[in-house]
């Protein structure tokens, strides 16, 4: 027998999958390709240029990202979203030019590439999905606070929060960071 499901459970299932899955999923591409950066060697191709890019990315990422988890979605925050999305996708295809320019990209790499690229935008359409009000107060012009940054009503745990900035700095922040001081490094014995 079927049970069928209320529009709060799937609210509910669609929340769960984009905080528990969504937004994690995007550490293992990311180290996936700092792995792919260090076996091709950056620091000797193109170096700091690549890797400001890289960071450049996780900036129109990580800047929507913390707009989600922190303020209340609007018709501001899904704007901001849906735009820093697009320039991630942008940003992307300049990184792919300036990396193949001077470094082999394997198939590999361009399918890890293929993930961070569609994940700002799964994110995006999830929260959309879970506040189509808003997406309508954003079409029709907005609305009493629908263009100022507000926090939730219902803040999200702390313990989430910690858990994600943690997973954030150890999979993203770090081996980045990693990257970029690498490539100044060989960047001044250079010289």
């Amino acid at each position: 027998m079927r049970i069928p499901l209320d529009a709060t459970d799937v609210e509910s299932a669609n929340r769960r999958f984009l905080l528990y899955g969504v937004l994690p999923l995007w550490f293992a591409p990311s180290v996936a390709d700092w792995v792919m950066h260090r076996r091709t060697r950056i620091e000797q191709t193109t170096g700091v240029r690549e890797s400001l890019i890289h960071l450049l990315m996780m900036a129109e990422a990580g800047v929507p990202m913390t707009l989600g988890l922190l303020a209340r979605i609007n018709p501001l925050v899904l704007s901001t979203m849906g735009g820093a999305a697009a320039l991630h996708g942008a940003t992307a295809v300049w990184d792919v030019t300036v990396a193949t320019s001077e470094r082999e990209v394997r198939p590999v790499e361009q399918h890890i590439h293929s993930f961070l690229e569609v994940l700002p935008l799964t994110a995006t359409a999830f929260v959309a999905c879970l506040h189509w009000d808003q997406v309508r107060a954003m079409v029709r012009g907005g609305g009493d606070d629908a263009w100022r940054l507000l926090p939730k009503d219902q803040p999200l745990p702390t313990r989430y929060l910690a858990g994600l900035a943690a997973g954030v700095a150890l999979f993203v922040a770090l081996p980045y960071g990693e990257e970029l001081m690498r490539c100044l490094r060989t960047k001044r014995a250079a010289g």
